[in-house]
């Protein structure tokens, strides 16, 4: 599933970050790896996503979202 599908208030585990070389060294070096687990706070219309990801809150939009691929989501706890 890719990070805008993801529901509100879920924590998943990064599968894969499949964008552009640049973002996506850019994102690894904000905490956002495989097996990484991320909680998604708000979703829009456009596709753009916040989440928290190692304490820190992300917005992405749209491409950068789509090619963020979650595992399955995280029991809390």
């Amino acid at each position: 599933m890719k990070l805008n599908e993801g529901t509100i208030g879920s924590t998943y585990l990064v599968k894969s970050v499949v964008v552009d070389d640049t973002i996506t060294r850019r994102l690894e070096a904000l905490g956002v790896n495989e097996m990484t687990p991320i909680t998604i706070l708000n979703k829009k219309g456009s596709g753009s996503v916040i989440f928290q990801v190692r304490g820190t809150r992300l917005a992405v939009g749209h491409r950068i979202s789509d090619g963020i691929e979650l595992g399955e989501e995280r029991a809390h706890g």
